[in-house]
């Protein structure tokens, strides 16, 4: 019982994290898997009014699939690596892992298809180099 109650605390984390992300707009549906802690998670969020109460939360065994498929680039960095002599260093690696596959795919605002320049500015940015 101790576990499922600490799923869920660990769901609502995760959702308000989510919902906080500027990129992010507040949704009208949820896919999740079948984990029994999201529907509780979801529920005490709603009832917080941190979201709406027409939200529609589905679940499903295969909904997040590409999802998981999109982090399959980042995993397959990441195991050659497990190594990391720190936390720090891994949380770091690992961060410059996802915004460069994200602009690989052109998921970085202001930074689209072959704009050299703003890719070069916002790397800069993102990891204090210089331009």
């Amino acid at each position: 019982m101790l576990t499922a109650h600490r799923d869920a605390e660990a769901a609502k984390r995760f959702l308000r994290k989510a919902l906080k992300a500027v990129h992010n707009q507040e949704p009208r549906v949820i896919n999740v898997d079948k984990n029994a802690a999201y529907p509780k998670a979801i529920d005490e969020v709603k009832e917080q009014e941190e979201l709406s109460q027409g939200l529609k939360l589905r679940q499903n065994k295969y909904l997040n699939n590409r999802i998981e498929q999109d982090h399959r680039f980042i995993k397959w960095l990441v195991k050659p690596g497990r190594e990391f002599k720190s936390f720090n260093t891994a949380r770091r690696t690992i961060r410059g892992y996802e915004i460069m596959h994200m602009l690989r795919k052109w998921q970085i605002e202001n930074v689209g298809k072959g704009a050299v320049r703003e890719r070069r500015k916002f790397i800069a940015e993102i990891f204090g180099v210089a331009a």
